[in-house]
């Protein structure tokens, strides 16, 4: 099966011809966001707030980098497991996230929001964050500092290797 190559900004178009265990290699704009940014992420939306990027036709790269070594934009970069932002991920679907990246089963709930959405699940390898962030040209925290390595940073890929995992047709192979 050949790859795909695809940028975040054609994934309102494109998120919904992805099937399930097609190869892509991703580049453009992604955003690092974990459970504890997720919480903080719908508690501004609870407030009326902007959230801290914007989430439609967004790309959402489950990981919590390692410091940035001398000359690199970004330390080790693997995914974590996905379903830790499963009771957040429907209502940002619903705002207009079309993309996720991580490792790992997602919830019905979330598959259901994933079809509901015209949206996508891909799934990094876990266990090569260092290889991952070679694919990382540029990295910049843009919001809750305070969170150390799970601050959201906006990052700029090319050519990052994913498989879709689950799609909007109702393919996954996760189960």
């Amino acid at each position: 099966m050949e790859e795909i190559k695809l940028d975040t900004r054609e994934l309102k178009e494109k998120a919904r011809t992805l099937r399930a265990g097609q190869r892509v290699l991703l580049s453009g704009t992604a955003y690092t966001s974990r459970d504890a940014a997720h919480k903080r992420i719908c508690e501004m939306l609870d407030r009326g707030e902007e959230p801290p990027y914007p989430l439609e036709g967004a790309a959402v790269y489950y990981a919590g980098p390692t410091p940035a070594p001398e000359g690199l934009p970004i330390g080790s970069c693997g995914p974590t497991t996905s379903g830790r932002m499963d009771p957040y991920t429907p209502r940002l679907l619903d705002l207009g996230l079309k993309c996720m990246i991580g490792k790992g089963k997602r919830s019905e709930e979330v598959c259901r929001a994933i079809e509901r959405n015209g949206a996508v699940y891909l799934c990094a390898i876990g266990g090569a964050g260092a290889l991952a962030a070679r694919c990382i040209e540029r990295a910049e925290v843009i919001a809750f500092e305070d969170l150390g390595c799970e601050s959201v940073k906006r990052l700029t890929l090319k050519d990052f290797p994913l498989i879709v995992a689950i799609d909007c047709a109702g393919g996954n192979i996760l189960v």
